[in-house]
């Protein structure tokens, strides 16, 4: 029997309590904004048709889009995750499970936060065997497919920043993550923004976070070709950087600076400058080139501290993939 052939005999395996018992009183709400025409077609998707699933994504993913996005109405982004679900446990029962994750993760990103547990739920059970799969199909066997080779790197003659931080784990993660192959087969069916789950199992804390009692805000990885920048900008919390697979380049300003690099008066780009140092406008920023700064290049293996709302721009010089770890003081 064909892995295929097995996938389709599959009985449909993922759970859904909370689209099982909130569904009818989302259907309610979703009545209630006048959205008849998809309460209709997820009635019918729940009894088995899959057009109908479809359509009802289709009609909440037009929802989405009929304006600025802060105007959409919640019902509407919670009506697009069920949908989703739907559509997801038809390709689930038939084995395409590369067709499922696709629909679960825009359900992630564009849905609501109803049923946000259902989505986790069903996109680990569906990623794990998706893996499995492929596994007894293809197999997977030590890779030569390298993100970045060793040949590849000189070492930097000029270093002037010298906050680094030194970690054993992050050897072992440079194996893995240097490794095209294994991404491909851990997150390669993904469709992500930001996160990409599969990956947090190969992430170690660093010590460093919780001396003087520290408290994890966030951890963030950095994937991306050559030339990738990340403007000027500066971060509320303390950041160790770790650069897990390539290197950057990264200049420095202390918070002192702050006035001289013009940040813009917009609250969501207010930890951003008006200052492009890739093209600076030297009639309106005079004063840009002349400011103090420390800068460095990051390489594989070694880890830089940023202390919190010190202007950082970072610049990749090979493909590179890194872990950025924010944290607070206790009570902060």
């Amino acid at each position: 029997m064909s892995t295929a052939a097995h996938a389709v005999a599959l009985p449909d395996q993922l759970s859904t309590p909370i689209l099982d018992s909130e569904s009818h009183y989302l259907l309610l709400s979703i009545s209630s904004h006048g959205g008849y025409a998809y309460v209709s077609m997820a009635t019918l998707a729940a009894s088995g048709d899959f057009r109908a699933a479809e359509a009802a994504r289709e009609m909440a993913w037009e929802q989405l889009h009929s304006g600025p996005w802060h105007s959409v109405l919640p019902v509407w982004r919670d009506a697009y995750s069920m949908a989703c679900l739907y559509v997801a446990k038809f390709h689930y029962r038939n084995g395409e499970f590369k067709d499922a994750l696709r629909v679960l993760d825009m359900g992630f990103i564009m849905g609501g936060m109803l049923l946000r547990k259902d989505l986790v739920s069903a996109i680990q059970i569906i990623s794990a065997k998706a893996r499995e799969n492929d596994v007894q199909t293809h197999g997977f066997e030590k890779s030569e497919h390298k993100l970045v080779r060793e040949a590849e790197f000189q070492k930097s003659e000029v270093r002037c920043f010298v906050f680094y931080l030194p970690s054993l784990y992050l050897a072992r993660l440079w194996t893995k993550w240097n490794d095209m192959d294994y991404l491909i087969k851990v997150a390669g069916d993904r469709t992500v923004p930001v996160e990409i789950n599969e990956l947090r199992n190969d992430i170690c804390i660093p010590d460093y976070c919780f001396v003087g009692g520290g408290e994890l805000r966030s951890v963030n990885a950095w994937f991306g070709p050559a030339g990738t920048v990340t403007p000027l900008h500066r971060d509320p919390h303390h950041n160790i950087l770790a650069q897990v697979v390539g290197k950057k380049y990264i200049r420095l300003y202390p918070a002192s600076l702050s006035g001289e690099l013009h940040p813009y008066s917009e609250t969501m780009l207010c930890n951003s400058s008006q200052v492009d140092l890739d093209n600076i406008d030297e009639r309106e920023f005079s004063n840009a080139c002349d400011l103090e700064f420390m800068d460095c290049i990051l390489e594989e293996g070694e880890m830089m501290y940023i202390p919190p709302k010190w202007w950082h721009y970072v610049r990749s010089l090979t493909t590179s993939f890194s872990v950025s770890f924010w944290w607070s003081e206790q009570g902060s």
